[in-house]
């Protein structure tokens, strides 16, 4: 079955699919397709809004999306000299974005029982001091976006530590993927171990290093990046704001109102300010490029201010309820059109994988008496995710000329997956079934750029040859 069919196939695709120049570099993938073209949760729900092919086809010249749709409509126009990729009953979607990650807390993710604010003393700060070494950081960046890509995640919003080397080292990673990776230095010059601080000064000149190295190069971006209010003296918060004035398309990445303890603790630090949120907008770090992870407690003022200034939240919901922090109230930010993207905020976060963040995100839903569809889930983890950062016109779905960052998922994984799969009633059921009991065993390949990055029969081959080897 298959919705708006006006995106049908379009005569240029014969022309492509032909062509002699465009047959070394083109190949179409084949399988049940899915991707969104808005958000399918709107009121009346709009089946417009995304489509679905149960025998569809994807086709790919050079990283770029060049044809989406139904099998049929290619299968008599495309050159027996292009490749088709038949995946079968597996499920083609665009890459996964994680929209607030630390890479620096991969090693102590699950870190036992503390709420936020102890949790940062007693397990982070700790950790992230080891990336002072950059050897330390190479290593940890390669396991991080290994972790990613397995997980199929192809783009993430992502802290560094307060060391340049830690961005350095991320990015250098990230980039021979050709991943589109979002991230930044963290700013901090007070309330944390002395090990860990920058000043004003210095946060402002390796921030500014950074985004003259990086941001632009190739399909990575910089964030300005302080920790949060607490951590960022009034003068390095000024200079965040400096930075963002100097590069305007650069991204301002942060935490805001995720505990309460915290909420109190920005009220004594700045009492001039009105409120937490009112911190960032006073330095004027506010703004359609700043994303903000958690926003949990937010006044009817917040509220109002979030969707004035159009910034964006990153709701975690993993990590939310792992530290005890609150229930994220989503309905709240679709009446205040506040856009949303999905975070895993690994190491706070319990795991890298989207399904399992979404699945703990209907679980945050039920608990306010609210509806969370698997189509929702899948569009904040895709388009919903790209358009949280301002990255719609690239990535996020299928639309002809966008980069070709997809998924291909084994809905059947494990026997009981597939007993489920087998006993629904629909493609929605599911895709709800897929939501719930899905994990990294269900990401059968990453594509980024148009290549495969990623492939869990290779993986499984490499691995099982490590066993045999050292048994």
């Amino acid at each position: 079955m298959a919705f708006s069919l006006k995106h049908a196939i379009l005569p240029a695709l014969v022309t492509l699919v032909v062509s002699s120049n465009a047959m070394a570099s083109t190949k179409a993938y084949r399988g049940k397709i899915l991707d969104f073209l808005d958000d399918p949760s709107a009121k009346p729900v709009l089946e417009e809004n995304y489509r679905y092919y149960e025998d569809g086809a994807l086709v790919v010249t050079d990283g770029i999306v060049e044809w989406m749709g139904p099998y049929s409509e290619l299968q008599n126009n495309i050159s027996s000299n292009v490749r088709v990729i038949n995946y079968g009953d597996k499920l083609i979607m665009p890459g996964f974005i994680d929209t607030h990650i630390h890479y620096p807390q991969t090693e102590m993710i699950g870190a036992y029982g503390e709420q936020l604010l102890q949790w940062l003393n007693t397990y982070t700060f700790p950790a992230e001091r080891q990336f002072e070494d950059p050897a330390h950081a190479s290593k940890w960046s390669e396991i991080f976006v290994d972790e990613l890509l397995r997980n199929g995640t192809t783009s993430a919003l992502v802290f560094g530590t307060v060391h340049p080397q830690s961005v350095d080292a991320l990015f250098e990673s990230a980039n021979k993927y050709s991943m589109r990776m979002i991230a930044g230095k963290v700013m901090m010059d007070r309330n944390a171990p002395d090990y860990l601080l920058d000043t004003p000064e210095t946060s402002y000149q390796e921030s500014k290093q950074l985004i003259e190295k990086w941001h632009g190069k190739d399909r990575l971006l910089y964030a300005v990046t302080p920790r949060f209010a607490p951590t960022s003296s009034p003068e390095q918060l000024t200079a965040a704001g400096k930075l963002l004035a100097e590069y305007p398309s650069v991204y301002m990445h942060t935490h805001l109102s995720e505990n309460k303890g915290e909420i109190e603790w920005v009220k004594f630090l700045f009492p001039e300010n009105s409120g937490y949120l009112d911190v960032y907008d006073s330095f004027n770090l506010t703004g359609p490029r700043s994303i903000f992870a958690h926003s949990i407690h937010l006044s009817d003022d917040e509220w109002s201010v979030m969707s004035e200034t159009q910034s964006t939240i990153a709701f975690c919901p993993t990590s939310n309820l792992f530290l005890g922090s609150g229930l994220f109230k989503l309905d709240t930010a679709k009446e205040n059109n506040v856009r949303v993207g999905m975070g895993t905020d690994v190491g706070a976060g319990t795991s890298f994988s989207m399904f399992e963040t979404l699945n703990e995100a209907y679980k945050i839903m039920q608990l306010q008496g609210s509806k969370f569809s698997a189509l929702e889930g899948f569009y904040l983890a895709t388009l919903g995710g790209a358009k949280s950062l301002s990255l719609d016109d690239k990535i996020g779905n299928f639309e002809v000329g966008k980069e070709a960052d997809f998924i291909v998922i084994d809905a059947k994984a494990t026997n009981i997956q597939k007993l489920r799969n087998e006993n629904s009633k629909n493609y929605l059921e599911q895709l709800f079934v897929l939501m719930m009991l899905g994990d990294d065993r269900n990401i059968y390949a990453t594509y980024v750029d148009g290549r495969r990055v990623y492939s869990r029969k290779h993986a499984n081959f490499k691995q099982g040859l490590k066993n045999f080897v050292n048994r």
